[in-house]
């Protein structure tokens, strides 16, 4: 004879779709309430309507702008703003890499040099400097390299010259800061190896070192050539005719001094930007392989902003 146990009823599993065929309940979505962007985004659009209107009210002829915004004079001072904006950012470029190499050489002459040329041209306003360079035929007469060339310094500097020379030397002496900063970023252990593998310094620096720099170097020296556009309206100063100077030259004549420094912040307002879509997406490119996804495009930001307003909270 056997003993019988009870055990019981038997466990049931849980009740759930699989089991019962019932579905879960819906999962219902209430948006997110956000009062507190709402009242301050309708502040923001009060603000500028009142800008707005203030000006609207003004004694100011608008539709002079719009007649002067393409005038020719304005067009040639814009293309010299930018060719005297590049070109002294490029010399700059240049003399900011020369200067950062001698700078970080364990020769004492070079990097005292080197920190020499930083330090006053850095140490000085670039207003200054222009004036140096627009009066340095009162110390010098002649400009003589002895069998190589001799000029009048009248001659030679030349209003195109004296913008070149100030803001391009001005600006070697930031972005040579900018580079060695760029240059210490990377990582000791790639020069070693480089040399390991029998590259001279030469070469290490320029195929080893300075594309790994250009990640740090990149954002700070657009920046720098977007201030190097607003600069350059400093250089009206030595008779070099840019947009500031064409637009105040019409201002003057026409008798629409606010008018034209309107048109001029027109423009300067349309270069920076450009320039500054341009910087990101050169950033956005350096930035591959050292994040794990790139940042968003500004057509991407644009449209998470847009939908920031429509964010909702799952409720279950």
């Amino acid at each position: 004879m056997t003993d019988k146990i009870d055990k019981g009823p038997a466990a049931t599993p849980p009740a759930g779709p699989g089991a019962s065929g019932t579905p879960y309940e819906a999962i219902k979505a209430i948006p997110v309430r956000h009062y507190g962007r709402w009242i301050s985004g309708v502040v923001v659009v009060a603000l500028l309507a009142w800008l707005v209107y203030a000006f609207s009210q003004g004694n100011v002829i608008w539709g002079t702008v719009g007649d002067k915004l393409f005038d020719p004079a304005v067009l040639g001072g814009l293309w010299n703003t930018v060719l005297i904006s590049v070109a002294a950012m490029a010399l700059g470029l240049v003399l900011g890499i020369v200067f950062a190499v001698m700078r970080l050489s364990k020769n004492p002459v070079t990097s005292a040099v080197s920190w020499l040329y930083i330090w006053f041209f850095r140490g000085t306003p670039v207003y200054v400097q222009l004036l140096v360079w627009f009066n340095l035929s009162l110390i010098f007469e002649y400009i003589n390299l002895g069998p190589i060339y001799k000029n009048y310094t009248v001659a030679v500097m030349t209003p195109f010259m004296v913008a070149l020379l100030g803001l391009g030397l001005n600006e070697g002496a930031y972005m040579a800061e900018i580079v060695r900063a760029g240059i210490q970023s990377v990582d000791e252990g790639q020069t070693e190896a480089a040399h390991a593998l029998g590259m001279p310094q030469t070469k290490t620096m320029r195929r080893v070192v300075l594309p790994q720099a250009m990640r740090v170097i990149i954002p700070p020296t657009g920046n720098e050539f977007i201030n190097m556009l607003k600069t350059s309206s400093l250089v009206s100063a030595v008779q070099y005719t840019e947009l500031l100077r064409a637009s105040s030259n019409i201002g003057n004549t026409a008798g629409a001094i606010m008018e034209m420094l309107f048109v001029a912040s027109v423009w300067y307002l349309a270069l920076t930007s450009v320039f500054s879509v341009g910087q990101y997406y050169l950033e956005r490119r350096f930035a591959r392989g050292s994040t794990r996804s790139l940042p968003p495009t500004p057509f991407q930001r644009l449209r998470a902003n847009l939908n920031m307003f429509r964010r909702t909270e799952v409720a279950r």
